[in-house]
């Protein structure tokens, strides 16, 4: 039923649309000229068209208003007006997780996924029925992990909030006891994502606090009071393990991050059940800029005290970044999530073997093991296709990798950001064509001098 009326609301919206955009069209000389859709849909073609040489992009936002002419934005290593100059020196960029690889998708689908906002659109503070959220795009959120079978929903209550960092906030506040005297404490397994430390330490709470790595609190007294909150991030960030809780206890609560839990990125082997899911846009669709994260919950007194502490902190989710994940998530659903995600496994799992190929001639590095493994959304056993690539420096004397490969051109993120020992860098596997190649390249030649 619920699928249905999903197709209903989407069929009705789409003919609104059209019902709205023949109402500001008028007749001259017998053929239907449009009106304020034509100057905005003219120039935002006009800025797709502009080809920066393939190694860049003009984006709508870079156009100086006042006549000026939008400019290139290039590629890391690429540089001139239209980017068609390239530079040996420069380092590969393998730090950041700007997720670029799935821009080729988005290319393909550019009239599918575009969205024209009028000026007047959503003014107000909320939605009709007075509250943040867009139930629509609950709607098509449970059916996109329906579709996928990655996460179970039924009974379950969502939330929006700006990307998955504002959610993991708000999940820590509402897990915590509302008391100074015993604050909860806030664990992870290194390595992990660092913003849980970060994020943790900056708010200071009185009422929780960091306390480090779960290995200092495995062993935690069965009559212990403490509330404690573990951060699971499955699969892991940064070495692509699906990893589960280790603390345990009636008074643990557990916060997993779901982030890359799709079939770009690991097997799904069965639907994630947990008590608090906490997903992003940002690695789904690759939209990191549009700030959209979903947080999937169990209990009802930790959604209403994650849902105050959104409506408290941000008002709610910007009105356009629900209409654009709403409008990609119908991209994404169409032929059953078929074909972005057989294009983003398929882009993922090409760059680890070519990374495994170089490196498998190393003795000086080595990369995380990952093994094949059934996969219920493609029906089959699958090979690896990790965000990211751990390495770590096997020499005795390269105490820190992250300089030695800094030396050979290559920029990477340390071990120590995600509490791990300097021995390990992670290399982002997820950005353009363009960077993935200087930093194959890159570790080509840095395995050739080992011979």
């Amino acid at each position: 039923m619920a699928k249905k009326t999903c197709c209903m609301y989407l069929t009705f919206i789409v003919t609104t649309m059209i019902v709205s955009y023949a109402s500001n069209m008028f007749v001259v000389g017998g053929e239907w000229k449009p009106t304020w859709t034509a100057g905005a849909a003219e120039e935002a073609e006009a800025v797709a068209a502009i080809p920066c040489s393939g190694h860049g992009r003009a984006y709508l936002d870079g156009l100086v208003l006042n006549g000026h002419e939008p400019v290139c934005e290039c590629n890391p290593c690429y540089s001139g007006s239209d980017c068609s100059k390239f530079s040996s020196d420069c380092a590969a960029n393998a730090g950041s997780g700007d997720p670029y690889f799935l821009e080729p998708f988005w290319m393909k689908h550019a009239a599918s996924s575009a969205v024209l906002v009028s000026g007047w659109h959503r003014m107000g503070y909320s939605y009709s029925d007075g509250t943040y959220i867009s139930e629509l795009l609950v709607n098509y959120i449970r059916k996109l992990h329906d579709t996928v079978g990655n996460a179970v929903t039924e009974g379950k209550y969502i939330i929006f909030g700006g990307g998955s960092t504002q959610l993991l906030s708000a999940a820590v506040y509402a897990l915590s006891p509302n008391s100074s005297a015993s604050p909860a404490k806030v664990v992870a397994t290194a390595p992990y994502y660092s913003v849980y430390r970060t994020q943790t330490q900056f708010f200071n709470s009185r009422d929780f606090s960091y306390e480090g790595d779960t290995t200092l609190w495995k062993n935690i007294s069965k009559n212990d009071n403490t509330r404690f909150i573990e951060f699971v991030t499955s699969p892991n960030n940064p070495d692509g393990k699906l990893n589960k809780g280790l603390v345990q206890g009636s008074n643990v609560k557990t916060i997993y991050d779901r982030a890359y839990y799709w079939p770009h990125f690991t097997a799904i082997p069965s639907p994630a059940d947990d008590d608090l899911m906490v997903f992003t846009i940002s690695k789904l669709t690759g939209h990191a800029g549009t700030r959209f994260g979903w947080a999937i919950i169990k209990d009802k007194e930790v959604y209403e005290k994650m849902l105050n502490y959104v409506g408290l902190n941000t008002m709610g989710i910007s009105r356009e970044a629900q209409l654009r994940a709403l409008k990609l998530f119908d991209v994404v659903l169409e032929g059953e999530g078929r074909e972005i995600f057989e294009f983003g496994y398929t882009t993922m799992r090409d760059r680890w073997t070519r990374l495994k190929q170089v490196l498998s001639k190393s003795n000086r590095f080595s990369l995380q093991k990952l093994s094949p493994q059934y996969c219920s959304f493609f029906n089959r056993d699958r090979d690896s296709s990790p965000a990211y690539a751990w390495v770590k420096c096997e020499r005795e004397q390269d105490k820190n990798c992250y300089d030695v490969l800094v030396a050979a051109g290559i920029n990477g993120r340390q071990g120590s950001v995600y509490s791990a020992d300097n021995r390990y860098v992670r290399l982002s596997l997820i950005r353009s064509q363009d960077d993935f190649e200087i930093l194959i390249n890159k570790l080509r030649n840095l395995v050739a001098k080992e011979q």
